[in-house]
């Protein structure tokens, strides 16, 4: 590829080894580096299953005839793109999105195949990078200031001297 070509891809692109787009059908899939990816991802084309199907929804005359709806499945447990780190912290995060060990994706929002394609492929890459991304650090335990402490005790103080002043006026 032409220094002038990356130069030109947008922020984050110039890492893709192929030189194509994250959510061009029928190609690979490339995750670029993200929190738990250091140098991306790369994911083969014949690791991804594509199914078409009649959609519902939107399309005019011909929305009995085209098959958009695109369903796309990644068998997350059998893919060479991930090492066995990888793949444990994958099936445990995406557990409750698993067909077995399969990751389906459906996306039926737009009449065109194509758009269909490219919105399901962003849709797995988005769930793969959530799976991916390391846990969150723990919270460390700490004890309130004895500053705070009295800030918040003298603001109670104060808010139920006010409340006390809100009964009714007693004649002297």
């Amino acid at each position: 590829m032409s220094p002038a070509r990356a130069a030109s891809r947008p922020a984050g692109r110039q890492n893709d080894p192929m030189g194509s787009d994250l959510t061009e059908p029928g190609q690979y899939l490339w995750l670029g580096p993200a929190p738990g990816l250091r140098q991306g991802l790369l994911i083969p084309a014949a690791e991804l299953a594509e199914r078409f199907s009649r959609s519902s929804g939107p399309g005019g005359q011909g929305v009995n005839t085209t098959d958009s709806r695109v369903e796309l499945r990644f068998d997350v447990a059998t893919s060479a793109a991930f090492t066995d780190d990888q793949r444990t912290r994958l099936l445990g995060a995406l557990a409750t999105r698993l067909v077995g060990s399969e990751l389906v994706v459906t996306a039926s929002e737009h009449r065109a195949q194509r758009q269909n394609r490219a919105a399901a492929r962003a849709r797995l890459a988005a769930y793969l990078l959530e799976g991916l991304a390391p846990p969150p650090a723990s919270r460390r335990a700490t004890r309130p200031t004895k500053g705070s402490q009295r800030r918040r005790l003298e603001g109670k103080r104060r808010r139920g001297e006010t409340k006390s002043l809100r009964g009714r006026v007693q004649d002297r």
